[in-house]
C-alpha cells in the first residue's frame, strides 16, 4: 500500500511562540475529508503504541519532503476528538526559520498527516471509514483538506476555537456547494 496524505487548516490567527511552539490536532475524528475519507476513533491508537515501544517518533516534515525535517513532534496522542499535535519548530535549520516566519505571516496555514491504511471500510455513502492507520508523520503544509481541524499557538482559548472552527465549517459547506453549481 502507498502512502497517504490527509490535510488539515492552522486556526486563524495563528503565531508561533519566541520558542517556535505549535500545538494542535492534526486529523479530527468523523468528519468527512474532501477525499471523502472519515478517520474513525482508534484509528492512530496501534501505530502510536508501536511507534512508542519502538522508541521512535512521528517525524515533522515540510510539504512531505522526508529530506526536509523542520522539527519535532514532542507529543502526539488520540482523545475523544482527534489526532492531537503539540512539537517546536528548530529555528536552528533554515526550513524552520522559513517555516515560522511563514506562519507568523500567514503564509502557511496546514497541517497534513502521512499515513498507510491499514483497515478502512466503504459506508453507504460511498465514503471509506479509515479505522486503522500506520502514521508515519505530520507535515506542515501550503494546501489543506480538512479545513474543520486546527492548529493554534500555545495558551489559545478553546472556545475561541471552537467558534472559529464552526465559522470555518460554515464557509467550506459553502465553498463545497458554489463547487458543485
Amino acid at each position: 500500500m502507498d502512502l497517504e496524505h490527509k490535510f488539515a487548516r492552522f486556526g486563524d490567527g495563528l503565531s508561533v511562540t519566541e520558542d517556535a511552539a505549535i500545538e494542535g490536532y492534526a486529523s479530527l475524528f468523523g468528519q468527512v475529508d474532501q477525499g471523502s475519507d472519515v478517520v474513525q476513533k482508534g484509528a492512530y491508537h496501534g501505530s502510536l503504541e508501536g511507534l512508542k515501544i519502538a522508541g521512535q517518533r512521528v517525524k515533522m516534515l515540510w510539504q512531505h519532503d522526508p529530506a526536509q525535517p523542520i522539527g519535532v513532534w514532542d507529543e502526539v496522542r488520540e482523545d475523544d476528538r482527534g489526532l492531537w499535535v503539540k512539537g517546536r519548530l528548530l529555528e536552528s535549520t533554515q526550513k524552520g526559520r522559513e517555516a515560522a516566519e511563514l506562519i507568523r505571516a500567514g503564509a502557511i496555514d496546514g497541517l497534513s498527516i502521512g499515513y498507510r491504511t491499514k483497515r478502512a471500510v466503504k459506508n453507504d455513502k460511498g465514503q471509506r471509514l479509515l479505522t486503522e492507520l500506520e502514521l508515519w508523520e505530520v507535515s506542515l503544509v501550503t494546501f489543506p483538506m480538512l479545513p474543520s481541524a486546527r492548529v493554534a499557538a500555545k495558551g489559545t482559548d478553546p472556545e475561541v476555537e471552537d467558534t472559529w472552527r464552526s465559522i470555518a465549517e460554515v464557509f467550506d459547506t459553502a465553498r463545497q456547494e458554489l463547487a458543485r453549481i
